[in-house]
């Protein structure tokens, strides 16, 4: 199924949006009573153009144009939810094959700070979003009309002018998205589309509406849309060029370094503990994990024998220290991170964000727990107390 371009929608389909797009948008429906309550009414607007639908639904334009802007005025606010789990990797593999763009009926500011937080901006050499053009079939027609937006990006700033505009034709570009409306509208312009089952609309509706196939994991939009090379060389992609060119627009600080590829330090100011800042706890932190299992296992145990002697013994500081790090080591190798950014809401102070909540923590306070997790990776696994 070779292609020469893929649109991604954003909200359900690149993101995790099924909670954070309700959650702001209650607050529209709130504060114009419109009566919409809940979020499968909500979702229910996006089986056409979203903006179309709620003019439908608000009946005067005036009215519908407030509403509009009220709620895009919270994504460009407050709306920055995380990426669908393993796509950062699959946006690599794809951005090294052909070009990749973003269209959405989301603010071009908030989908901004998505990407970039999520270190994937470079990667979409378009975004078409919602405050620019409301209607995404003239997005979409635009792109296949004017075959300069063909010129991809490889993860890298700069655009790939080896090699050169192509012609793109319509069966040559797909529309990956969740929402029945996205796969109605690829149909009118005569592109293909591609539904994800993680969004807003179930497998059986995309189908229904016309998407070739819908995809259960995020991997398979890699089997089915890469065109050339390994899985493996698409994942490198040009990863370590974006990170050095971020690392090199604002230097991390001396107790988070973890080389040329660490990409601790955001463009925004947001920190966070990277995979190659796990990978540097690797050497030692197999030897706690089976430490830690072994500990778990004689509790387990306990009431029906004694406990082992040559079970090592550590004690309960240094234990719920241990845990806490192992934990905070998987869960860096699975994808997310640790990490602080101001607190958008008072832009005062550094927070914790731990799934949707932002918890209030000082950057010192983390840059000495880091310091603190090296140090006790660095020690032996059979070291006492």
């Amino acid at each position: 199924m070779p292609v020469q371009a893929i649109l991604f929608d954003l909200d359900g389909t690149l993101v995790q949006t099924r909670e954070a797009a309700w959650e702001l948008f209650r607050q529209t429906d709130r504060e114009f009573n419109l009566g919409i309550g809940d979020r499968d009414a909500f979702f229910r607007l996006f089986e056409d153009n979203f903006f179309r639908s709620l003019s439908r639904f608000c009946r005067e334009e005036a009215r519908a144009e407030a509403v509009k802007q009220h709620f895009l005025t919270l994504l460009r606010t407050q709306y920055c939810p995380a990426l669908i789990p393993g796509m950062a990797d699959v946006i690599h593999a794809l951005a090294s094959r052909c070009t990749l763009a973003v269209i959405s009926t989301n603010a071009m500011q908030a989908i901004r700070r998505i990407l970039t937080e999520s270190g994937v901006a470079h990667c979409f050499a378009h975004v078409f979003a919602g405050d620019v053009e409301a209607d995404k079939a003239v997005s979409i027609r635009r792109f296949v009309a004017d075959h300069s937006y063909a010129l991809g990006r490889h993860c890298a700033p700069g655009y790939d002018e080896a090699g050169g505009a192509r012609e793109v034709r319509d069966r040559d570009v797909v529309l990956v998205t969740d929402t029945v409306g996205d796969v109605i509208e690829a149909g009118k312009c005569g592109i293909r589309a591609i539904g994800v089952a993680w969004g807003m609309h179930s497998e059986a509706k995309l189908l229904a509406a016309g998407a070739e196939r819908v995809a259960v994991w995020p991997q398979e939009l890699i089997a089915w849309l890469a065109t050339k090379g390994t899985a493996d060389e698409a994942s490198a992609c040009r990863a370590g060029d974006r990170c050095r060119a971020e690392a090199a627009q604002q230097p991390s600080p001396a107790a988070l370094s973890a080389g040329p590829c660490s990409c601790v330090v955001k463009g925004d100011g947001t920190q966070a503990v990277s995979a190659k800042a796990a990978a540097d706890f690797d050497e030692h932190i197999d030897s706690r994990i089976e430490v830690v299992a072994e500990i778990r296992r004689q509790r387990r145990l306990k009431s029906t024998g004694p406990v082992a002697a040559s079970v090592p013994v550590i004690a309960p500081d240094r234990k719920a220290k241990d845990e806490a790090l192992i934990s905070a080591v998987r869960r860096t190798r699975a994808g997310s991170s640790i990490g602080v950014a101001p607190d958008a809401s008072t832009g005062a102070g550094p927070v914790r964000r731990v799934g949707r909540a932002s918890v209030p923590v000082p950057q010192a306070e983390l840059l000495a727990t880091l310091a603190r997790m090296r140090k006790v990776t660095a020690e032996p696994s059979s070291a006492g107390a």
